[in-house]
């Protein structure tokens, strides 16, 4: 572990001592820790996470038909990619026809930037 960081030492503790130091509840609630974990599994895949970033860069929504040859992927891998990235709440859909057409949401857009910071 690396202690570098710890702003106070920590207790010195010996066996058989009670161990009684108050402990905080996490800050997270069980449904936000859900829609977090949702998001992360769903930007944990390289396709998803480029799908993601391209969607994002776009000022207008794309046809599926325009996002599929940007990937080494066949259509229906890419609509699967999409589908999970929808029910994660990070892209949005709407039907045109027999075209659907994507885009980031606002919460993709900022969950997007927020990962971007991990590079």
């Amino acid at each position: 572990m690396d202690t570098s960081t710890l702003t106070r030492p920590l207790p010195l503790r010996h066996k058989n001592e009670p161990c009684c130091a108050p402990v905080e509840a996490p800050s997270l609630s069980q449904a936000q820790t859900m829609v977090l974990a949702k998001r992360l599994r769903a930007l944990g895949d390289t396709t998803r996470l480029r799908i993601l970033d391209l969607l994002a860069q776009q000022h207008a929504p794309l046809c599926v038909c325009d996002i599929t040859p940007q990937f080494s992927q066949n259509q229906p891998t890419i609509s699967h990619h999409l589908k999970l990235l929808r029910e994660a709440g990070l892209i949005d859909t709407e039907k045109q026809s027999i075209w659907a057409y994507y885009w980031a949401t606002d919460d993709g857009r900022r969950t997007l930037a927020a990962v971007k910071t991990l590079i």
